[in-house]
């Protein structure tokens, strides 16, 4: 049964109420003291979480001529991997199955023919194992292989869903890293980081976090970075859907009530320019340009961050004084510290973040290297940069191929996929 008009007004009358004792102005205000006053220099309990790398300031570019830029990476890589879902089976197994796949532009036919597929498989039964070695096929452009993930009580789904997603991708990457001559982007974080959330999730997993095979899954992603600093490569990672709340949750801690929700919703409110606004003019983004009350947004210019060394959260790991949950550093830790900018399109209202061991970002035309080429990229395409787009239609796995996989699964398996009252709700069974 669908909404009556009435039902419609109601509901829209609740709205009024909630908007009634919010004032955006007052957010504005706290938002540019945070910006001026802690965000140059984030501290929680006393370690700095958070802290501008060089200039800490914001700016903006005329999307329309940023777009026909000059590209400061001529031949750049991405990506990605994908996965089916996990998957339970009625003979207690949880399955998922992971694709990963590297683009390039200009494109390079014969590499996006490569992938790396990794299965996960969780039992219940203590004595099964599933283990496989590494095989080819497809003429060598396929590598795959089944992970047996360690047992948890709680959290298999999670467990192998991340496992088979970070074991795909890392392995992709440290394989093809010598294909990539200027710049590689990551779709996502640089560091396998839900891994290293699983402390703050429960002990169970925080346990199985430094075990053996999650801990050789965190190593890909260090050897990568060590790779690629041996190499003089940048690498990066484009992340579509930020979700850190290292900045909000610091200044929670020093007696700042935030009223946004994480660092993402932070970031945006001191990118987003509405109208009326004063006239800068030099491209960078000034406290008049904020503007005394919040009317329509402006959506002609990008906004985006100067860089910042992340030291909290899920960051923590592999900040100099972090661990790395076990994993050996070759270099000096400092140098695999996570570093981030944000950029914000305010014709779509989304706001991204680029991720970069500092490695790299340590030396300022590097930074203004990537910043240049993701403001372009982000300018020219709405969204992704196009190599990372790319690889993510090629990792990707379709709805149709997933339930396709998901039989092939219980015609091997001998077992029914357990179902769930949403999959009758959403209709499974059209595929």
């Amino acid at each position: 049964m669908t909404l009556d008009p009435i039902h419609v007004e109601n509901i829209a009358r609740l709205a009024y109420g909630i908007g009634g004792d919010v004032d955006a102005t007052d957010h504005d205000d706290l938002a540019e003291r945070v910006w001026r006053e802690w965000l140059p220099e984030l501290r929680r309990d006393g370690r700095v979480v958070l802290a501008a790398l060089g200039d800490h300031e914001r700016h903006r570019a005329a999307i329309d001529d940023v777009a026909l830029a000059e590209r400061p990476f001529k031949a750049v890589h991405g990506l990605d991997s994908g996965t089916i879902n996990p998957t339970t089976f009625k003979n207690g197994l949880v399955v998922d199955v992971a694709h990963a796949a590297m683009a390039s532009s200009p494109t390079d036919l014969d590499l996006h023919r490569d992938r790396t597929i990794v299965a996960t498989v969780h039992a219940g039964d203590s004595t099964a194992g599933f283990d496989s070695e590494w095989t080819r096929r497809d003429e060598g452009h396929t590598k795959q292989r089944v992970l047996h993930v360690p047992r948890v009580n709680r959290y298999a789904e999670r467990v192998v869903h991340a496992l088979a997603l970070y074991l795909a991708e890392g392995t992709h990457a440290l394989d093809h890293a010598d294909r990539v001559e200027d710049l590689l982007v990551l779709d996502g974080p640089i560091y396998p980081k839900e891994l290293f959330t699983w402390a703050d999730r429960d002990p169970e997993l925080g346990a199985l976090a430094r075990e053996a095979k999650p801990r050789a899954v965190i190593e890909k992603y260090v050897r990568l970075v060590e790779r690629f600093v041996e190499r003089d490569v940048p690498l990066a990672g484009f992340v579509k859907n930020p979700a850190s709340g290292t900045a909000v949750r610091a200044l929670s801690r020093a007696g700042v009530e935030s009223p946004w929700p994480d660092d993402t919703a932070l970031f945006t409110r001191l990118l987003e320019r509405r109208e009326p606004y004063g006239a800068a003019g030099d491209g960078e983004f000034t406290d008049d340009d904020r503007g005394a009350e919040r009317g329509a947004r402006l959506d002609d210019d990008l906004t985006f961050t100067t860089w910042f060394r992340s030291r909290g959260g899920a960051d923590a790991p592999m900040a100099a004084d972090g661990d790395a949950l076990g994993v050996d550093r070759e270099l000096d830790p400092e140098l695999y510290e996570p570093t981030f900018m944000v950029v914000y399109d305010p014709r779509t209202d989304v706001t991204y973040k680029l991720e970069a061991p500092y490695a790299f970002t340590r030396d300022a035309g590097t930074r203004e290297r990537l910043t240049r080429q993701v403001v372009a990229e982000v300018a020219a395409t709405r969204g992704p940069p196009e190599p990372v787009a790319k690889a993510d239609a090629l990792a990707r796995i379709s709805a149709s191929e997933k339930a396709a996989l998901r039989r092939k699964f219980e015609e091997r398996l001998g077992s029914d996929q357990q179902a769930t009252y949403d999959d009758l709700r959403w209709g499974k069974e059209t595929y």
